[in-house]
């Protein structure tokens, strides 16, 4: 199965997925799965925060003194430091307890909150991990039908941001997310949502 998958969205915005490094992407911005504490942790987190160098930890020690905490579902933005992106958006996602503490609200108020961070910042191009799928246990076909149905009423409106990427860690949750993107299709036929060849 092709790793590199692209759809278009609406008339001018597409979406893809593929399976990456987070840390190389070369999109305006990358979306840090962070924790409240934003001082860095580990999976994409720690991942970023190398990569970025210690400039990336500095400036979240600055938010974090301006407004302590970063409640689940909020995002805020820093430079890139040392990674090719120019921004990280830094969002905490929901830890999962069953669904029923509001996990599918909170999960995409993550992507509309980071969204809205890179339009503010005129960026054309934004990538995004699988929010909450890790340490945070959320089911990963949940989490992928959340993300993608959040990004694609997203991009029904013409805004900054034409392209969001989808950097996957492995195939299992490549193949959740295409699995997502086509029932997506199947259920909404309302959003303009078709494949696109690369």
């Amino acid at each position: 199965m092709a790793s590199h998958l692209r759809y278009r969205i609406g008339t001018k915005s597409h979406v893809e997925l593929i399976i990456s490094d987070i840390t190389d992407e070369t999109t305006d911005a990358i979306v840090n799965a962070a924790n409240s504490t934003l001082l860095g942790g580990g999976g994409v987190d720690g991942a970023i925060h190398r990569a970025a160098g210690p400039a990336l930890l500095e400036q979240c020690k600055k938010i974090r003194a301006q407004r302590g905490s970063l409640p689940p579902g909020q995002a805020v933005s820093t430079s890139g430091a040392k990674l090719t992106a120019k921004y990280v958006i830094h969002t905490v996602g929901p830890v999962w307890h069953g669904g029923e503490a509001n996990e599918p609200e909170t999960l995409a108020s993550c992507y509309r909150e980071s969204l809205r961070l890179a339009n503010e910042l005129k960026c054309a191009s934004i990538s995004f991990p699988s929010i909450s799928t890790g340490a945070f246990g959320y089911p990963v076909h949940d989490a992928a039908q959340v993300a993608l149905r959040t990004v694609v009423e997203h991009l029904q409106q013409p805004r900054s941001v034409i392209l969001v990427r989808f950097v996957l860690f492995d195939s299992r949750t490549h193949d959740a997310y295409k699995v997502a993107f086509e029932k997506l299709r199947k259920d909404s036929p309302g959003l303009q949502v078709r494949s696109e060849p690369l």
